[in-house]
């Protein structure tokens, strides 16, 4: 037990080093992972910030960017809390296992049991007659649910706390900015939303070789997630050419 408390407590002890945060964003290769854990978490958010928009749309408008404002607070606070336990306990080999098997059936479920997009929502129903307070709350946990994909996936990238850290904040505030943009490129390109779940899978896989011991170069494995990336874009306007 005390091993563990000293571990956790080093792992959040970083998030105060000026050296640590220096190490990361000195270091051009972390520089990458960070745009590649943003770019993730705007194509597995896209859709998360829509939902967020039509919970709080029957705020007043003045009410509406202070809702969704609050609401990243408890985001932030949340990937505090996730990163420094994760990265030290992701470090225990059954936990790595279980987070992988998690990620590898997020990749399944997407692939083999998608639901149809047509279903009925009842989010804006159920929202509507909340107040200010409560609708802050909603958005609080919605954060919190959409944040533990995203960070389980980002843990399998890297484990660097200021490199989670930065890649998650950064793509947070991103999606509070630009959703409408993500989701135009997502309407315009609809081969990136199975991009994402395509390299939660390649993650998932990484993760759950490394618990066993099989570890993969950092070239090969960023490397794979660029190619499979880039892909999409050739492969809709290749579809395109021969439509």
């Amino acid at each position: 037990m005390s091993e563990l408390v000293t571990g956790v407590i080093s792992n959040y002890a970083q998030f105060f080093s000026f050296q640590a945060f220096w190490d990361v964003v000195s270091n051009p290769l972390n520089l990458a992972i960070i745009g590649t854990l943003i770019i993730l978490e705007g194509l597995l958010s896209a859709d998360n910030a829509l939902v967020l928009a039509i919970m709080v749309k029957h705020l007043p408008q003045n009410q509406q960017k202070k809702a969704l404002f609050y609401g990243i607070f408890g985001a932030y606070l949340f990937r505090f809390i996730a990163i420094g336990l994760g990265t030290y306990l992701i470090k225990i080999w059954w936990i790595k296992a279980v987070g992988a098997l998690y990620l590898l059936w997020l990749s399944f479920q997407y692939f083999a049991l998608k639901k149809s997009d047509k279903e009925d929502d009842p989010l804006e129903e159920k929202t509507s007659a909340m107040g200010f307070w409560r609708t802050v709350l909603a958005v609080e946990l919605m954060d919190i649910a959409f944040s533990m994909d995203s960070v389980l996936a980002a843990i399998g990238v890297s484990d660097q706390v200021w490199v989670l850290y930065l890649g998650g904040i950064l793509g947070v505030m991103m999606m509070r900015g630009v959703a409408q943009l993500f989701l135009m490129l997502i309407e315009k390109y609809p081969g990136l939303e199975t991009t994402a779940y395509v390299l939660i899978g390649i993650i998932g896989t990484k993760m759950m070789a490394s618990a066993f011991g099989y570890h993969t170069s950092n070239v090969v494995f960023f490397g794979t997630l660029v190619i499979v990336f880039f892909s999409t874009f050739v492969i809709h306007h290749l579809r395109g050419e021969n439509a």
